[in-house]
């Protein structure tokens, strides 16, 4: 059973607690034939089906009454190779084997996010992201994929292989099939330096665009009720390597963010007047640090405080003003926020519903610690974002529909037309999807 998201008394869970789902039936399948037997099967009671990774998301995208499938026991790497420079992968496959797998064999992924707890295949079909410049979301890097569709049939596809479902099943939903293989872009693993450091929220918003241009992979957190913020900025490096020295790097990353920020954030909970204090001393704690690392170790990092999270991709020409507006309003409102605002950006890519499809895009993500009324806060901010034509994170909380998404995403109609073509009796159905695709 995953440690992520959990099951009791047949009912399912997801990692932030914000959904609960109680499925007709669970089924494990040891193969793609084992699946497609279960997606068979499911068409002859007449029951939806939905497969679920690791929970990591905040939505009831995975969420079913019908048939719940876990991919767990579909997991490792089915083939590397060199020549293309590609990996294939099964669809269950956490991205942490993945990732230390690759590193096994001197290999990597381009980017990445900043957890890796999920499945190749959760990740993937909801779009998770980590920050670049010129190197875009997990999906945007997979070459081909291998999906079972609603009548049981294998389908491959590629650029050049089905391209039209290439296009729009690297980010699926789950709604055009359940992914069962997935092949990914690598290099030969390669080194990142890291150099963490404090600086102002008007420094930060002031030179935003200098510092986007100048790395490869820019990021900062901003922690409401505050005037300061923390950069990331990462770029490639020829060495030598310097990771994080063991003790510094637990003292640091599980101390003070996991340990410290669990504590910081019960004390918000029991008594919200103190967290502008808490956010005032935890900034004072940031240091300027660098260390150099294989990608994985430099992106990543160990997320054990559970939060629920709304995140919206804007153009990112847009992303200071709408930061701004974010700042203003939580400064002129009651709201006591303990966790930060995190800001990234990715390259504009080709993918049908990816949030940075046809446009560079800046993500702005607000978090509320788990257990903590969140839902005014997060109107709040999803009304700043909705005005500058932001798209939601799929596996991220929204409240928006189909009818809103469709103006601002160009190739909506794309999407839900090859859903009809693939999944006309809507197998893959259930009420996120026929909130956010429609009927």
């Amino acid at each position: 059973m995953s440690t992520n998201a959990s099951a009791k008394n047949g009912t399912w869970r997801n990692w932030g607690g914000t959904v609960a789902a109680r499925p007709a039936r669970e089924v494990t399948p040891a193969s793609v034939e084992e699946l497609t037997a279960a997606v068979r099967r499911a068409a002859e009671d007449g029951l939806t089906v939905k497969a679920v990774g690791s929970g990591h998301s905040f939505t009831s995208i995975a969420a079913t009454d019908g048939v719940l499938i876990r991919p767990q026991l579909l997991t490792g790497i089915r083939n590397i190779d060199r020549d293309a420079m590609t990996v294939t992968v099964e669809a269950g496959t956490p991205l942490k084997r993945l990732n230390m797998a690759l590193a096994r064999e001197g290999l990597s992924l381009t980017n990445m996010g900043d957890i890796m707890e999920q499945t190749v295949s959760g990740a993937t079909s909801t779009g998770t992201h980590g920050s670049g410049r010129e190197s875009a979301s997990i999906a945007a890097q997979i070459r081909g994929l291998e999906l079972v569709t609603a009548d049981g049939s294998v389908l491959t596809c590629s650029a050049k292989e089905n391209p039209d479902v290439f296009a729009a099943a690297r980010i699926g939903l789950g709604a055009l099939g359940i992914v069962t293989a997935i092949t990914f872009a690598v290099e030969p693993v390669f080194l990142l330096t890291a150099r963490e450091e404090p600086m102002t929220f008007d420094e930060v918003t002031g030179r935003f665009d200098e510092l986007w241009t100048e790395n490869e992979h820019f990021e900062f957190y901003w922690f409401p009720h505050t005037a300061s913020t923390n950069t990331k900025r990462n770029n490639r490096s020829a060495g030598p390597a310097q990771p994080v020295k063991p003790m510094a790097g637990w003292f640091e990353d599980e101390f003070v963010a996991n340990g410290l920020w669990q504590v910081a954030n019960w004390v918000g909970r029991a008594a919200p007047a103190s967290i502008p204090t808490i956010a005032g001393i935890s900034t004072r704690a940031w240091s300027t640090r660098t260390y150099t690392d294989i990608p994985y170790k430099v992106f990543t990092s160990p997320r054990r405080v559970r939060f629920v999270e709304m995140e919206y991709a804007v153009p990112r020409a847009a992303l200071v003003d709408t930061l701004r507006e974010l700042k203003a309003m939580v400064d002129g409102s009651d709201f006591r926020i303990s966790y930060p605002v995190e800001v990234r950006t990715a390259p504009a890519d080709d993918i049908a519903l990816s949030t940075a499809s046809g446009r560079d895009s800046a993500y702005i993500a607000v978090h509320m610690y788990r257990g903590t009324p969140y839902q005014a806060y997060f109107t709040a901010a999803e009304r700043i974002f909705t005005a500058h034509e932001g798209r939601p994170h799929w596996g991220k909380v929204n409240t928006r529909d189909a009818e809103y998404l469709a103006g601002v995403y160009p190739r909506f109609g794309e999407f839900t037309a090859l859903r009809d073509r693939l999944d006309p009796d809507r197998r893959f159905q259930n009420d996120y999807l026929r909130r956010v695709l429609g009927q």
